[in-house]
């Protein structure tokens, strides 16, 4: 019984190798043993030791490549070595300059504002009334006692001039009760009249007498209620402020109506540094610039506060200054004071260094080393920065880099440049 495929190929598709039918009497398929190998010879197949070295070669040459790259990228990504400033054999090159000692005057500044030394407000001191009348205006030199303005007084004349006549009215019945007294005593030793009678007119001669009292002060009052309604200067000044105005109700005890500053003294008064206060001494000489004004105005500290405020670290600081009129209180104002002259050593502003501990300069000592040496700064001019100690003035200071050196390290200074000169 034969054998017979399921299915038969497409006799279209084309035929890439032969079909073989398997037949009952057909012997057994050999599985170990290619057709095409047991009949026909190797002749198109390389050589297997050939195709190991080629790909051995084309290996190295590509692990060769790799290392060369490696190589590359590690010596263009590397960090020089570094070198420890202790270990270099040759020593910073620097430029050095002794400082000569030169005159310098030491000034403290502040701000402030002009003010006029004795400031007086002037207002009502009477009863309410309504201004009728303004005599001076701000800017106005006043004389004590001159009227200023003039409050209503309708109502105040009248009164003296009743309070007059009740004076008058008393000091006549006085008279005649001090008469009829007096004659009563007269007759009283022929018994004209009895002791009770006497005494009766004694009493009306007393009460007479002190109404006479009661209206005179009555009138004073009067009068001077009326004369409160005159506003005057009670010093010699300059009106500073006006702020009266005809028709203006003026209340006792409310804005004040005049400023007036006596004798037109101004000062300028101002806040100076808890440090600096301590320099300052009433009497030292002081010049105060204007904003706007080339000119200068000469003072002298009249006053210096006696207290620190706590919260500012300030003290306050008066200047007296000539009478003059452009010093208008008000305007802002800049002071400064001579507190002394002194010969410092001068360096430029590169030499001084500071972090936390202060202050500092580096100098090269007689053994040729960097120095730190720390100093107290005075003042800064526009020639450099005044040392106020710490240097004698002889040192040879460092003028530059600074900050690149060490206390203790060897230095080289650099030639070429005279002693007492930067280089």
């Amino acid at each position: 019984m034969g054998t017979n495929p399921e299915h038969l190929p497409d006799a279209d598709a084309p035929q890439k190798e032969a079909v073989t039918w398997i037949g009952r009497d057909r012997p057994a398929f050999d599985r170990g043993v290619e057709p095409q190998a047991a009949h026909s010879p190797d002749l198109g197949r390389p050589d297997e030791g050939s195709t190991r070295r080629t790909w051995l070669i084309r290996g190295v040459a590509l692990a060769v490549v790799l290392a060369v790259a490696i190589a590359l990228w590690i010596s263009h990504h590397s960090k020089p070595a570094l070198t420890a400033l202790a270990d270099k054999t040759q020593a910073p090159l620097i430029s050095v300059m002794t400082p000569a000692l030169k005159s310098v005057t030491s000034n403290v500044t502040f701000s402030g504002g002009i003010a006029a030394r004795y400031d007086m407000p002037i207002g009502n001191d009477g009863d309410t009334g309504r201004v009728i009348a303004v005599y001076v205006e701000a800017g106005d030199h006043v004389r004590r006692g001159q009227i200023l303005a003039k409050l209503d007084d309708s109502v105040l004349i009248p009164q003296v001039n009743r309070l007059a006549a009740s004076l008058e009215q008393a000091r006549a019945q006085a008279e005649l009760s001090q008469a009829e007294y007096k004659r009563a005593l007269g007759v009283a030793a022929a018994g004209a009249l009895s002791a009770e009678d006497i005494e009766k007119r004694r009493a009306t001669a007393v009460t007479d007498a002190a109404n006479v009292k009661v209206a005179a002060a009555q009138l004073a009052e009067s009068e001077a209620r009326l004369k409160r309604t005159r506003i005057s200067a009670p010093i010699d000044g300059v009106v500073l402020t006006r702020k009266a105005e005809a028709g203006q109700i003026a209340n006792p005890g409310g804005e004040a109506l005049f400023r007036v500053a006596s004798g037109g003294e101004v000062e300028m008064r101002g806040q100076l540094a808890e440090q600096d206060l301590a320099q300052v001494k009433v009497g030292d000489a002081a010049t105060v610039y204007l904003t706007g004004l080339p000119r200068a105005f000469p003072g002298r500290v009249r006053l210096l506060g006696a207290i620190i405020d706590p919260a500012t670290r300030l003290g306050e600081i008066r200047i007296a200054l000539t009478p003059d009129p452009a010093l208008r209180p008000g305007a802002f104002a800049r002071g400064s004071v001579t507190i002394g002259n002194a010969q410092r050593p001068v360096v430029p502003q590169t030499a001084v260094l500071a972090d936390t501990a202060g202050s500092y300069v580096f100098i090269v000592n007689s053994q040729g080393n960097a120095e730190r040496r720390a100093v107290r700064v005075a003042d800064t001019g526009d020639n450099g920065i005044v040392i106020g100690s710490g240097l004698t003035g002889t040192e040879r200071v460092v003028t530059t880099a600074g900050g690149f050196l060490r206390d203790g390290e060897p230095v080289q200074i650099a030639s070429g440049g005279a002693l007492g000169e930067s280089h």
